[in-house]
């Protein structure tokens, strides 16, 4: 690894590495990147408090549950994830999805369910889940992203619809400060600037606006073990395990997909498999603490990477510890932010964001429409159903289909060669697999080609068993009119499906 000095040890500088980057032990060795790690920590912290709450309601949980779910899970991610500067804590999706364990089982079942989730997620981390992102288009991903940003727009809007008249102008105020503060210093956060500047403004002059004490009730203790009170029996697994199988799967899916962001952002990889298996532990861990499980934060996962400048784990634990702290140690100040101050760092979260150049005309008039399609159709689902995972799996699915369509279009028959008055020889080209082969079988003249007819694969592949199933209806039709067919030119791979499959999967008279 190249030797950095502190000074040099900064990303974009032409001698930094990956490794450098992302490393705590260089971070710690230079003043001005620790410096930005503890404040992007502190920042998040302060952003994390409200939405904990927030999802704390949705799971029909008391509001300290889900502040210490996001302390646990964020200082354990901090340590066992792949993802360095990547925030996990409470989650909406994740609350969405337990919520009816709690409304219909009680506490106890629902911590049954996190402490199970997170099992099945080291289960599936070490089974390489993780390698399953390869097959998420671009699309799917751009869409993700905007519908990330839509999202985060509209959670805003609570706060700023039936609100005292004051608030209007703070958050307008605190847009300003993060617009033009980077322009001149970029040694303090914008967003902690931001929130310290309209809380400097309400506190003194007693401006009445909703605060983050409003929210919900701030703990005044840390948390402790809790194992649940539930019966170890089929019964209870009956009940927890769809939960628990579909809260894995969720925050799974949107823990890599926001990996992938960051990776893309910070121009730096990630251990994908290391950070499924990381999310696992991290929720048996929050479960053992009594608290609801969690994901990736998208939101706030911006807030320290692409608005603070975080880069290392340093920032991701520093934001449970602030949380923590903040929480218990200062409540009644916290309590007092005004929640206009928080509202305008989520709206620059949303705007920055937002890939506008995706969206923008002269884009679109140039990418082709099913690429616009996959991406409108992923934004579309995340934004009625208000999850991101059942966004990318409809995105991954219209792609596939869409793919397989264009591909299938692609696959010719042609007539090459008439060696005699007995022969005829065809040549076929593409792809061939279900939805293209199932045309295949049109494409020839049977009731007046000659005695003998010769079909040429070698400019095609055979990819799966429905094509198979295609070539031997093809010469038993031909049979019918008293035509010998004879299949050449095929390669290896093709041949030996071929040879496994034909003739087994349909029925003999």
């Amino acid at each position: 690894m190249t030797s950095l000095t502190p000074e040099s040890a900064t990303p974009g500088s032409p001698t930094t590495t990956d490794a450098d980057i992302v490393s705590v032990r260089s971070a710690l060795r230079s003043p001005r990147r620790l410096r930005t790690e503890v404040l992007a920590g502190l920042v998040v912290g302060l952003a994390l408090i409200p939405e904990a709450i927030s999802f704390s309601i949705i799971a029909g949980v008391d509001p300290r549950v889900g502040l210490f779910a996001s302390f646990t899970m964020a200082v354990s991610i901090a340590f066992l994830g792949g993802r360095p500067a990547m925030i996990s804590a409470a989650t909406g999706a994740v609350a969405l999805v337990i919520a009816p364990v709690m409304r219909d089982h009680g506490f106890d079942y629902l911590i049954a369910t996190v402490l199970l989730a997170g099992i099945l997620q080291v289960v599936l981390g070490v089974l390489g889940v993780a390698r399953l992102m390869r097959f998420i288009p671009r699309s799917v991903m751009v869409g993700f992203v905007n519908s990330l940003a839509i999202l985060i727009f509209m959670a805003q809007l609570p706060h700023l619809i039936d609100v005292p008249w004051p608030v209007y102008p703070l958050v307008a105020g605190g847009l300003v400060v993060m617009v033009l503060l980077p322009r001149y210093t970029r040694v303090v956060p914008a967003p902690l600037i931001a929130i310290l500047l309209v809380t400097a403004v309400v506190v003194p002059s007693a401006i009445s606006v909703p605060t983050v004490g409003d929210e919900g009730e701030l703990p005044d203790s840390l948390p402790s073990l809790f194992w649940p009170d539930v019966p170890l029996s089929l019964e209870t697994l009956r009940i927890i395990g769809p939960y628990a199988l579909g809260m894995a799967i969720v925050g799974l899916l949107e823990s890599l997909m926001t990996a992938k962001l960051v990776d893309d952002v910070t121009d730096t990889p990630s251990h994908k498999t290391r950070e499924a298996w990381g999310q696992g532990a991290a929720n048996m861990i929050t479960g053992l603490f009594g608290g609801m499980g969690g994901c990736a934060m998208i939101g706030q996962t911006m807030i320290n990477v692409k608005a603070s400048g975080a880069r290392t784990r340093i920032s991701t634990f520093l934001a449970g510890v602030f949380l923590l702290i903040l929480v218990v140690g200062l409540g009644d100040l916290v309590g007092a932010i005004p929640m206009a101050a928080l509202v305008a760092v989520m709206i620059m979260v949303s705007v920055g964001t937002l890939d506008w150049h995706s969206i923008r005309p002269r884009t679109l008039r140039r990418m082709p429409r099913s690429e616009t399609l996959v991406m409108l159709s992923t934004v579309v689902v995340v934004v009625l159903t208000h999850n991101l995972a059942i966004g990318v799996v409809v995105g991954v699915l219209v792609a596939m289909v869409l793919f397989a369509r264009r591909v299938a279009h692609f696959t010719t028959v042609d007539e090459v060669a008439h060696p005699d008055d007995d022969t005829k020889v065809y040549a076929v080209t593409g792809e061939l697999f279900f939805a293209s082969s199932n045309d295949l079988v049109n494409q020839f003249d049977y009731r007046n080609d000659p005695a003998t007819v010769v079909i040429d694969l070698s400019g095609s592949h055979i990819w799966d068993a429905s094509t198979v199933v295609t070539l031997d209806a093809i010469s038993t039709k031909y049979e019918r009119y008293g035509t010998t067919v004879e299949i050449v030119g095929l390669n290896p791979a093709s041949a030996e499906r071929r040879a496994r499959i034909s003739g087994t999967l349909t029925p003999t008279s």
